[in-house]
């Protein structure tokens, strides 16, 4: 929130040789000090040699003018700005040119840079940084003045800003000292890890693995799983027109590939399921020249309806009757309301530079529960302040109705209904959450035992988009919705960016893919991450992570990862070139070291490994398959095996998966009545979720599990 009016000082009150306007702030918490030139700032040399010096020159030297800093600067590896975050204040004379004042504030903070300075480097690439990205200076006491503030002003104008410095409010709160993220922790081997395979192509067509690129990845109701793509020169399949196909629905029992076509490009869309079952895709980007029968996908809104008992829809391509969203939207994050309708945020006007506000959309819009929007893009802030990592945020929607909303490092609770920030929450320590350095978000398991109360976990991420940038082995951990909600952090056993959580019936989040070094983008990631990580949310802090088996299969940009039917989950996809590569072609730029993967894996948990395989409860029976969430109950029948001990029901929804993002994904423990200990025949009274903020309505999946072990889960629909 930017408060009040600011205050221009006129160039010539600020001593320096430059041209430099400064806009100082009343005294406040924090202040961001932000270039106005649409120019790049200066390079300054790494490791932030001039910043080091910063402490000692503001101590008995004077800081004259550029002329003495001027040879601090050796431009070596570009640093664009740095981050300075302060835990205390103290005062010590300091002068800035010809005006000696004494009580600006040196900032003693972390200690990894200086004993009383820290410099947090703000990301850069190629093309994605400009003079929009904030210099944050956090300090908690005394508030910043707006003398100090002119001075800081002064010295990062005559230290690399270029021409123009600008200090603006960001808050009336006081900000929080931003404790340090953990560096990579060693996780034990599971006892019980569990296994990868690749599964074999059918016999039917054994050149035929997933068809195509799996971009975006969706379960649908008839056990199947889509696979939707962006336009490319080559995939696996055709479709009738004898053009390629783009998207492909795929049967992981007989590992049967069906061709679908779709009419607008779909690349990086965002997407839900509606309430009335179907799998919808909303953005994506321009057609390509060479298939003129896909057209201009920026707005475009496509429908694909499957059932789980009517297989005449099977197969069947997506449907585009015309409709379009308000604004192009590319990499926009979808999240369906507990009333149906979707809330749809962010993404990119055109696909070009981030870096310039006029090609990004930092808005959201709403549309109904058919996908039909209101027309009106409204502006949300936490995008735009964190412009150009903005895209693709992470969204949950919480038990009150409200949304919880994670971009880069910012945290809030926005309020949909009164187009409000209802709490700005802490920000994430660590690197950038959000693409092109996505980690992955999870919603850990709601259940009634503490009011169904919303407990998420975010890992990984990156530091900026180029294949040198290190990956963030931290994971922070937070209940929004708690009286002093703040990141509780532990971490993987390696920086891991691309990295995405996946629910398993029993309440385990499994990790998978991603690499060590690099981010999202074509060509800019290496070090593929190939180990399975297994999380307990259940137990203490440093004890959740360990590490089951090893795939050979690098999954980078443009992977999945989703649960299926049968309670295994498959993985699939990495695209990270610009049209298919099907042999690695080394020392390219960007590189073509990992290839288009086709291949599909299965991962199957220890609850179905080794004798469990044989512990599954079976004949699984439901009273209804029309759920309501309003405390209604249903009954389920079962035959569980003979000597067990416990049983859950969950209901599931695994959600739109893409970029390591899974929109929607929540799973609900449901309460039981009538369990018998060791009984093989069970009927179990389940109780729905009070309201439709716990389950919004749309297909879910029912599954069983008996001390651990899942019945093959059944589909459902909850209004």
């Amino acid at each position: 929130m930017v408060l009040a009016a600011l205050k221009t000082v006129e160039p010539s009150a600020i001593p320096t040789a430059r041209s430099t306007r400064v806009l100082a702030a009343p005294a406040t918490a924090g202040v961001v000090i932000r270039p106005l030139t649409a120019e790049p700032v200066a390079s300054l040399a790494a490791p932030h040699p001039l910043l080091r010096q910063i402490p000692q020159l503001l101590g008995p030297m004077v800081v004259a003018a550029p002329l003495l800093l001027a040879p601090l600067a050796i431009p070596t590896v570009p640093m664009e700005a740095a981050a300075l975050r302060t835990d205390t204040a103290e005062r010590r004379p300091i002068t800035v040119g010809q005006d000696a004042r004494a009580d600006a504030p040196i900032l003693p903070v972390e200690e990894e840079v200086h004993p009383r300075w820290s410099v947090r480097h703000l990301p850069h690439r190629r093309s994605l940084f400009s003079a929009n990205q904030p210099l944050l200076l956090e300090l908690a006491q005394p508030p910043l003045t707006a003398h100090a503030a002119l001075q800081m002003a002064t010295l990062f104008a005559v230290t690399g800003l270029k021409e123009v410095a600008a200090l603006r409010m960001v808050s009336a709160v006081p900000l929080r000292h931003t404790v340090p993220a953990p560096g990579p922790s060693p996780a034990p081997v599971n006892p019980n890890p569990g296994s990868l395979a690749t599964q074999a192509p059918s016999s039917q067509n054994p050149l035929i693995q997933a068809g195509v690129p799996a971009m975006h990845a969706g379960l649908l109701p008839n056990g199947k799983v889509v696979f939707l793509d962006k336009v490319e020169n080559y995939t696996q399949v055709k479709l009738p027109n004898g053009r390629y196909a783009y998207s492909a629905e795929y049967d992981p029992n007989t590992r049967a590939v069906a061709p679908l076509a779709y009419k607008t490009n779909a690349f990086c869309s965002g997407g839900a399921f509606l309430a009335d079952g179907r799998f919808v895709s909303i953005g994506g980007n321009a057609p390509l020249d060479f298939d003129p029968t896909v057209g201009n996908g920026f707005q475009a809104v496509r429908y694909l309806s499957r059932s789980a008992s009517d297989a005449s829809l099977n197969g069947q391509s997506w449907s585009e009757p015309g409709n379009q969203i308000a604004s192009p939207r590319w990499y926009a994050s979808v999240q369906t309301m507990p009333d149906g309708t979707l809330f749809v945020a962010s993404g990119s006007k055109n696909g070009l530079d981030p870096t310039n506000p006029d090609n990004n959309n930092p808005t959201y819009e709403i549309l109904n529960a058919v996908g039909i929007t209101s027309g009106n893009n409204l502006p949300l802030e936490i995008l735009n302040k964190n412009q150009p990592y903005y895209m693709y945020p992470f969204i949950h929607l919480l038990n009150n109705g409200q949304l919880f909303i994670q971009v880069a490092k910012s945290a809030e609770i926005f309020s949909v209904g009164t187009n409000a920030v209802v709490k700005a929450l802490p920000d994430l320590p660590g690197d950038y959450r959000t693409y092109p350095n996505t980690g992955g978000s999870v919603l850990l398991p709601l259940s009634s035992a503490n009011g169904y109360a919303p407990d998420i976990v975010i890992c990984g991420g990156g530091a900026y988009q180029d294949i040198t940038s290190p990956t963030d082995p931290s994971c922070g951990r937070i209940q929004p919705l708690s009286a002093n909600p703040t990141w509780q952090m532990e971490s993987m056993p390696e920086g891991r960016g691309m990295v995405e959580g996946t629910l398993l019936p029993d309440g385990t989040v499994i990790w998978v893919n991603g690499c060590n070094s690099g981010a999202q983008g074509f060509g800019v990631a290496k070090n593929p991450t190939l180990e399975v990580l297994i999380y307990d949310p259940t137990k203490a802090v440093g004890q959740r992570f360990t590490t089951g088996p090893t795939s050979g299969i690098a999954r980078l940009y443009h992977s999945v990862a989703l649960l299926l039917l049968d309670g295994t989950m498959m993985i699939a996809g990495s695209n990270p070139v610009e049209q298919p590569v099907l042999t690695p072609v080394p020392n390219r730029v960007p590189s073509e070291d990992f290839v288009t993967e086709f291949r599909v894996e299965i991962y199957t948990p220890a609850y179905l490994s080794g004798a469990n395989a044989n512990k599954r409860p079976t004949g699984m029976t439901l009273s209804s398959k029309s759920l309501k969430a309003d405390g209604s109950t249903f009954t389920v029948k079962f035959t569980a095996p003979a000597g067990n001990k416990a049983a859950k029901v969950a209901l599931y929804h695994g959600g739109f998966v893409t970029h390591s993002v899974h929109m929607n994904h929540r799973m609900i423990f449901l309460d039981t009545t009538g369990y018998a200990a060791g009984a093989t025949s069970q009927t179990l009274t389940v109780k729905m979720p009070p309201n439709r903020n716990v389950a919004q309505p749309g297909p879910y999946v029912v599954y069983v599990t008996v001390d651990g072990v899942p019945a093959v889960g059944q589909f459902v629909s909850v209004a």
